[in-house]
């Protein structure tokens, strides 16, 4: 548009001037193999890794299907196949007699309702019973090392039979005596962990390892099985074995039994429609995504499952940069490496064990979408309670990816899903305050990195920004911000915190500038009409950018203000601007009263005034609107296609005009001898400045008339 207007000048002016002017017009990643340990084993059971396959991180999710090797390169060789490994085996007999009894207090509608109705997936039942099994070892582990004794293996071990539909898991901990199985499976509701849990109140190790709760998860069996027969060995001297079954109908049975190994088997007679349990790669799923973690070794018809390593329970001066390569692209199901690592540990006010990636790879839109949910997990215990946590974390950002464990939760009954409470805002706020101060130290630490990672993220910050309704929640996110400054070269970006730094004393306003870019902001009329106040403005280049600062409203108790708003409400008073040219360049008081009377005839509902500024150098004029910002943001929201009179109603602009501009004293001249030709420079310069402004989305209506405009300019010279 200033070109144009520079044609219309020169046109304007002399023939042979505007003549001749217009004529003259992948690197790659060796295999690795993560080491297996199992933190609270003892050395007896740390030799049972002989029967672990070396694995590394898979790059898929925590919720789906574990692979056995990883690599950014093809494998030379196969792995070579391991020794099965199993425990199970069908050596218990029945002695004596069974003696029935009645579940204590709860009636059969109620164990139908814990049975069939408190879990969203039957698939969970896995997850309880293998939960209940790491409790027993835990507990035996803790009997030994208080009470001490042989050491014995510390395993779990699952089988499954297609042919008999079975499923079947024992465990070699502390096992149950008459009176356990009576009072811990007999009683709905009655959690022996948690009992032990009450008895151990000032051991904190130990308390930190028991998973269960509530005493409900073994009941998750009866969604699955028409019959479940459990069959356990107290650790306890000369204490005989016991076989419990029941059906689920309400009542259980329990009898001696022979050739019972120390600790408890359960085997599910599963329900025709639940056969799929009795698969192994079924089972495999299952356990990989909710108890990949757990302590104990954990074996599926003899071959090993779980020796991933929880990386997030490790100090973290011990983990290398190449374990958390790896256990990012398992975790995030990404081949790239992770641009940002944030391991995060507290005990107070919470229980926090947590690591957080930021990915390498640039977001795609889909990972923008607001639609798009959570990528942390949440782990209670090392157990999966959540493949996507969407109440840990503020949903702007879900750009991280990662791993959440912490015991001070509140779950539901079924261990499925979050409690909205304090407890649960107090983590979510703990966590977005951490990560904020992660990321302003990574700004500070390297800033040509961080600016890359604003480049690629910045969006996210923004929404944040927007969408958090605490002030100074807002304010924390926005320290994160980055714009280039008209203080500084052309490339370089500050934060606002650098900004405030800077400023001169007394001065209570942030001033920025919204365009697409650095040329366009320096040569915006509103930029122009700053000058004379000598101070730093903010240039904002993306579309959300005046948006976010709109949400922010102040910083460290200086209020944000549009340049362009400034104008409007501007403390000082017009008398203070010294006009650039003298008064024998511009036009007298006297014509420019004249040409604003026609101006505002000739523009009628378009504008709501008009006045002359000295604010103006190289423009002609601009459009000046109360609260700027507001106004633009508005009409883009709107669906419907808006005349420029609808606009004016809705926006009520003022039109300020250069008196010392060539074009306005031009079109004051022609006003009386072209009318026409006034007409169309008049409408011309209006639009000029309102596309300058931001407020005409589509200048292609104007092209007629520009058309109409050049020729008539260059018919007459």
């Amino acid at each position: 548009m200033s070109r144009c207007l520079k044609l219309f000048k020169f046109a304007l002016g002399s023939s042979q001037n505007a003549n001749s002017r217009l004529l003259s017009s992948g690197k790659g990643q060796s295999t690795r193999v993560v080491a297996c340990s199992f933190t609270g084993v003892d050395a007896r059971v740390r030799q049972q890794h002989r029967w672990a396959r070396p694995r590394v991180w898979s790059p898929k999710h925590p919720g789906l299907t574990q692979v056995s090797y990883y690599s950014t390169q093809e494998a030379e060789k196969p792995p070579e196949e391991e020794p099965l490994h199993t425990i199970i085996s069908d050596t218990e007999d029945v002695k004596g007699t069974f003696s029935k009894h009645e579940f204590q207090a709860e009636t059969k509608k109620l164990l139908d309702i814990v049975a069939r109705s408190l879990y969203s997936e039957k698939e969970v039942f896995i997850r309880e019973l293998i939960s209940n099994g790491s409790d027993a070892l835990e507990k035996l582990r803790h009997k030994l090392i208080t009470g001490g004794g042989e050491t014995a293996p510390m395993e779990i071990h699952v089988q499954t039979d297609s042919a008999k539909g079975t499923f079947t898991i024992q465990d070699t901990g502390v096992g149950m005596n008459q009176a356990d199985l009576v009072a811990n499976l007999g009683t709905i509701a009655r959690s022996g962990s948690k009992a032990f849990l009450d008895a151990l109140q000032d051991q904190a190790e130990a308390s930190s390892s028991i998973i269960g709760q509530f005493g409900v998860g073994f009941y998750s069996t009866f969604m699955v099985a028409d019959r479940v027969d459990v069959y356990s060995q107290s650790a306890e001297p000369d204490v005989p074995g016991y076989k419990w079954s029941s059906d689920g109908s309400g009542l259980f049975e329990i009898a001696e039994a022979s050739g019972v190994r120390q600790g408890t088997k359960i085997v599910l007679q599963l329900k025709d429609d639940c056969k799929e349990f009795s698969s192994e790669d079924r089972i495999k799923d299952v356990v990989t995504k909710y108890s990949n973690f757990v302590s104990f070794p954990i074996f599926l018809n003899g071959r090993r499952l779980n020796t991933l390593q929880a990386l997030w329970t490790m100090e973290p001066k011990e983990i290398s940069e190449w374990q958390h390569e790896e256990f990012y692209r398992y975790v995030a199901q990404a081949y790239d490496k992770p641009r940002y690592t944030l391991h995060y540990r507290a005990d107070a006010p919470l229980s926090i064990r947590s690591i957080f990636y930021v990915p390498e790879q640039k977001p795609s839109m889909f990972d923008v979408s607001r639609e798009m949910g959570s990528s942390v997990a949440l782990y209670s215990r090392k157990v999966l309670i959540q493949t996507k946590a969407t109440d840990i974390l503020p949903k702007w950002l879900r750009f991280l990816r990662g791993v959440v464990d912490s015991e001070d939760i509140p779950l539901n009954l079924s261990r499925e899903l979050l409690q909205e409470s304090a407890l649960i805002r107090k983590l979510r706020d703990v966590l977005q305050q951490r990560v904020i101060r992660f990321l302003l130290d990574q700004s500070k630490k390297d800033p040509e990195k961080y600016a890359r990672f604003f480049d690629d993220y910045g969006l996210f910050m923004r929404e944040g920004i927007v969408t958090c309704h605490e002030q100074d929640v807002k304010e924390d996110i926005a320290k994160l911000l980055r714009f280039e400054s008209s203080a500084l070269p052309a490339g370089q970006q500050t934060s606002l915190m650098d900004y405030s730094s800077r400023m001169k004393a007394g001065t209570r306003n942030i001033y920025y500038l919204c365009a697409p870019n650095r040329h366009l902001a320096e040569h915006s009329p509103y930029y122009e009409a700053m000058k004379q106040k000598d101070m730093e403005v903010l240039y904002c280049y993306e579309q959300f950018d005046e948006l976010t600062l709109l949400h922010l409203r102040e910083f460290d108790k200086k209020k944000m203000i549009s340049v362009e708003t400034d104008i409007v409400v501007d403390h000082y008073k017009e008398e203070k601007y010294q006009d650039s040219k003298p008064a024998s360049e511009r036009l007298t008081e006297e014509q420019a009263e004249d040409l604003m009377a026609w101006m505002r005839n000739a523009l009628a509902s378009k504008v709501t005034g008009i006045k002359v500024t000295p604010r103006l150098d190289t423009h002609p004029a601009m459009i000046t609107v109360l609260e700027m910002g507001a106004a633009r943001h508005f009409l883009r929201t709107q669906q419907v296609a808006r005349s420029s009179e609808e606009r004016a109603q809705i926006l009520q602009p003022t039109l300020e005009i250069n008196t010392g501009h060539d074009l306005i004293k031009k079109m004051h001249a022609l006003k009386d001898s072209d009318s026409e030709l006034a007409g169309l420079l008049l409408e011309q310069i209006y639009d000029n400045a309102m596309i300058a402004a931001g407020l005409n989305d589509d200048p292609r209506p104007m092209i007629s008339r520009l058309n109409e405009l050049l020729t008539k300019a260059l018919e007459k010279h």
